[in-house]
């Protein structure tokens, strides 16, 4: 069924439904859709559009539309989207009754809802995944707080450091991407449903309580604005984005430490790949993926920024636009932060090889040269002295003590 067409006559083109119908993805609002449904029966039903026997029976008939998932992808050219599916399933079960339930509701308030509703879940999603990994990270530092190995800057060994230190450096890391999450949430947290189409619903319908129905911490305070606006989804791929962007610098770290050449440290058989020619490979594909998926996530956030950028108040067909970004984005943070977990549990960690490497010349060059300055030396001719000892392979002649 249509939710419009009473002033168009013939059947819209098939091209025109290709490119419109959205019910193939936005089937994923389904859950919050009728949720919202509910809601929406409940509030117009204490303004006098429903009776309280037609308000039970539109909610008892979206409980059981809500126990029966959507058809599959392919099997969805019936629906033009998932709020026409859940309509036409209510008229199945109760007849013109189901009409009422859009009386004062548009479909425009009516997604914002649904994905304000989606991206709250979605981001509390990506909040427990990361603190668990965040969690992983300090059980590992707390394990090698001794383990001394190189630090690095520009990719050259600079100074002695412990695997300890770095482990908490993505530890901060991952404690940044949890304040933007919540933040993103704490703006976010705003129902639109009442907004109408963009001038608000000629019902008096109790917003206060409908946010809190829902679970909002408050409604929405201008209407235009609540139908048009997705900074929600904006944040939520931007700190999805810089999460990503942080796991694809720790994969750059372990790629390294776990090559051949450094050997810090050796991949979880559980979590490599090997070669389908060389038998001796053990490849950091994990790795290599979450790098591949962060540059994927700049191109997605890119993207939902270059769609919004230039729309005219109200709603616009644009922003029908916004949600396969974020679908792909949840589904990327939750394969992508617990493997990244699983990988850094079982990291097997050559303490030997690294403490090795921490004592090398290159990386005491540094406490020599504030040696020399602490007996009074100006550190810049302290640095000279040092790197012309270095050069000449005799900094451990100098006279430090």
């Amino acid at each position: 069924m249509k939710m419009w067409g009473g002033r168009f006559e013939g059947e819209p083109s098939k091209l025109l439904r290709a490119l419109n119908d959205s019910f193939a993805f936005d089937r994923e609002l389904f859950a919050e859709d009728v949720q919202g449904s509910i809601a929406w029966a409940h509030a117009i039903a204490e303004c006098g559009v429903l009776t309280p026997d037609e308000c039970e029976t539109i909610v008892q008939a979206l409980k059981s539309v809500g126990q029966a998932p959507p058809p599959v992808p392919q099997d969805t050219q019936d629906y033009e989207d998932v709020h026409s599916y859940v309509e036409s399933k209510l008229y199945e079960l109760i007849g013109p009754l189901a009409g009422k339930l859009h009386t004062g509701r548009s479909r425009n308030d009516q997604v914002a809802t649904d994905l304000k509703l989606w991206l709250k879940h979605a981001a509390q999603e990506a909040v427990a995944k990361i603190a668990s990994l965040r969690a992983t990270l300090e059980r590992k530092a707390a394990a090698e707080t001794e383990t001394k190995m190189p630090g690095y800057t520009h990719s050259k060994q600079a100074e002695p450091i412990t695997f300890a230190l770095w482990c908490r450096a993505y530890v901060e890391m991952l404690t940044r991407d949890l304040s933007r999450f919540h933040d993103a949430i704490e703006r976010g947290d705003e129902c639109p449903l009442g907004s109408g189409a963009l001038a608000g619903t000629p019902l008096p319908v109790n917003r206060e309580k409908l946010a809190n129905v829902l679970g909002f911490a408050r409604p929405t305070r201008n209407s235009l604005d609540a139908v048009s606006d997705r900074d929600f989804a904006a944040e939520y791929l931007f700190a999805a984005t810089m999460t990503l962007s942080h796991l694809s610098h720790l994969a750059e770290d372990l790629i390294f430490y776990t090559s051949d050449e450094a050997a810090y440290a050796e991949l979880p058989d559980s979590m490599a790949t090997g070669s389908s020619r060389m038998p001796q490979k053990k490849n950091p594909d994990v790795l290599e993926l979450a790098r591949g998926h962060a540059g994927r996530a700049i191109g997605e956030l890119t993207g939902l920024l270059s769609v919004l950028k230039g729309l005219p108040l109200a709603y616009d067909k644009d922003l029908q636009l916004d949600k396969e970004p974020l679908f792909r984005i949840r589904a990327v943070l939750a394969l992508v932060v617990p493997a990244i977990g699983e990988l850094i549990s079982g990291l097997r960690i050559h303490r030997e090889k690294m403490a090795e490497a921490a004592t090398s010349d290159q990386l005491v060059a540094t406490s020599y040269a504030d040696r020399l300055a602490a007996k009074g030396i100006p550190f810049r001719e302290a640095h000279e002295i040092v790197g012309k000892a270095i050069k000449a392979g005799t900094l451990h002649e100098l006279d430090v003590k």
